[in-house]
């Protein structure tokens, strides 16, 4: 052991607790803080296979529900999505990770990609815009 002086060990306490705790109490930006964010790209759907399938939140999903999957916008976070070709739009609540394609801003349930385009269509123009 190095003597080191009281505060310097809790110091280096506080900062092995950090680590330990995954960083929880660094993380960056509340849900609050994302309001008012936009973002335009792609939008697409999730495939068939993913109903009742885990998402990255914990939550299943639900095809019937809107949600969507986003890069980094926080966990229920509600977003605007507006599909820039007809200027429908809907609001989706964020319970998953992704898109992890080049161009693709947000992913969509079923529900929630049908409000705005016809599933056949499958990938859409969009700006999202968080509201909440």
């Amino acid at each position: 052991d190095l003597p080191m002086k009281p505060a310097v060990k809790t110091v280096l306490g506080l900062l092995l607790l950090l680590a330990s705790a995954g960083c929880s109490m660094l993380q960056t930006q509340e849900g609050s803080d994302w309001v008012g964010y936009r973002e335009t790209g792609k939008a697409s759907f999730y495939a068939n296979q993913h109903q009742g399938q885990k998402t990255a939140s914990g939550e299943r999903y639900h095809a019937g529900q809107n949600t969507a999957a986003h890069r980094k916008l926080p966990f229920g976070s509600k977003v605007k999505i507006t599909n820039k070709q007809n200027g429908k739009s809907v609001v989706a609540r964020v319970n998953d990770r992704g898109p992890f394609t080049k161009g693709y801003v947000i992913d969509l349930s079923k529900s929630a990609f049908s409000s705005i385009a016809s599933l056949s269509t499958g990938v859409v123009p969009v700006q999202i815009e968080v509201v909440d």
